[in-house]
């Protein structure tokens, strides 16, 4: 009996705003616009997250970690060469990755600066050479020409080599790096052929040579300032770093014992950290601005019903004459409220993802960034949840100050 008396009146309370469209589409209007600036910035919010991500994990170290034997020992404040350094080579580097949980990519380079041989023009050139070996996202992630090494000729001493656009420009043509692909230079005495140019860099471009390590360690120890082989091993999300720092030093004790030592094991943590923060900030205050929209909108709710129970005063004593009590005239009113509020957030939902995804579609026109509008589950639900919330915080007042009119008082009300 109470249930069924619930259920009535809330037919009542919709049926009221059946009765009253242009009201309460008014009232819904506010809802609406509130519902869709909070989804349009929540959308736009992630995918800027996700392509400040993005960003990140092409143009800087946030997401890896650093692996890099230690030469020396220090006794009694002096340095002494170490007896037990770890000596990284692709064999090892493969066994401490493979099948690493959390890992995107690995790349064991040794770099150091050498003079080119048979450069174009007779002029001497001079460029960063690095020996690499990589698995996974560890490679370059396109070629401007020409073609990647294949595993095989990553793990051999081919004498091949990928060149930076700044040097494919200087030994072929400075209008068509492309050119460069087939043509052949020395480093050290040794001949090397290129198979593929990088693609200019987004922080600067220099003269830059990649051989597979094999043919790099015969080649760099003639080459002055050639430094010790690091391996960095790249999560494939910023907060995946940690949970891969403790895989990968796990596998370091399984393989090395007491490694602490031997090899250094470093990450941007703090700056990485950083990163998260800025982003979770930038989320929350853009949402904190589209919530007042939302509150704006919830007085106005507040606004129509206050209205509504002034012009329904003796329908009211007349339902509380005949039996209706103080929830079921609080159960109408609410019941009104967050059918508004649910509406408005259903439409709002709709036109915010609309204009996130059509801001997006202006932003790539006019940048050529590839960003786009990202719709989460969570979104949705905060800005349902902060709609609904909204639309029955404002009906209290009205609903309460409903059921608290007196019947004689209500139906002698003109």
């Amino acid at each position: 009996m109470l249930q069924a008396q619930r259920f009535a009146s809330i037919r009542v309370g919709l049926g009221t705003l059946m009765a009253n469209p242009l009201r309460t589409t008014l009232s819904t209007l506010g809802i609406v616009m509130g519902s869709a600036s909070l989804v349009a910035v929540l959308s736009l919010g992630d995918g800027l997250e996700r392509f400040a991500r993005s960003q990140i994990e092409r143009t800087t170290d946030l997401h890896a970690l650093a692996l890099t034997p230690e030469l020396y020992r220090r006794v009694d404040g002096q340095r002494l060469a170490r007896a037990d350094t770890i000596h990284l080579d692709p064999a090892a580097a493969a066994a401490l990755v493979e099948n690493l949980d959390g890992m995107a990519g690995a790349r064991l380079t040794r770099s150091g600066a050498a003079e080119l041989g048979s450069a174009r023009n007779g002029a001497p050139r001079a460029a960063l050479v690095n020996a690499v070996w990589y698995r996974g996202a560890g490679g370059p992630d396109a070629m401007a020409a020409g073609r990647d090494f294949t595993a095989a000729e990553l793990e051999s001493s081919a004498p091949l080599a990928l060149i930076s656009n700044a040097l494919a420009r200087a030994l072929a043509d400075s209008n068509n790096p492309a050119k460069a692909v087939g043509t052949a230079f020395q480093i050290g005495g040794q001949t090397v052929t290129v198979i593929g140019v990088l693609p200019p860099r987004e922080l600067g471009d220099q003269p830059m040579v990649a051989v597979p390590f094999a043919t790099g360690t015969a080649l760099l120890p003639a080459i002055a300032g050639s430094g010790v082989p690091s391996l960095i091993v790249t999560a494939a999300s910023l907060e995946g770093v940690p949970a891969l720092r403790a895989a990968l030093e796990a596998r370091l004790t399984g393989k090395y014992g007491n490694w602490k030592e031997r090899i250094s094991l470093s990450a941007v943590s703090s700056r990485m950290e950083q990163a998260r923060q800025g982003m979770r900030v930038f989320k929350l205050v853009m949402g904190a601005i589209t919530g007042v929209s939302l509150l704006v909108g919830g007085v106005g709710i507040m606004n129509v019903l206050l209205a509504a129970v002034t012009e329904r005063t003796r329908e009211i004593g007349i339902r509380k004459a005949v039996g209706a009590r103080r929830r079921d005239i609080l159960t109408q009113f609410l019941a009104e409220s967050v059918a508004i509020a649910g509406a408005g957030s259903v439409i709002g939902l709709v036109l915010g993802a609309s204009g996130a995804f059509a801001a997006t579609a202006v932003i790539r026109a006019r940048t050529q960034a590839a960003m786009y509008a990202g719709l989460s589950l969570t979104s949705v639900a905060v800005a349902g949840l902060a709609a609904l919330t909204v639309g029955l915080a404002f009906g209290c007042y009205p609903a309460l100050r409903a059921a608290g009119l007196s019947p004689i008082d209500a139906i002698r009300h003109e």
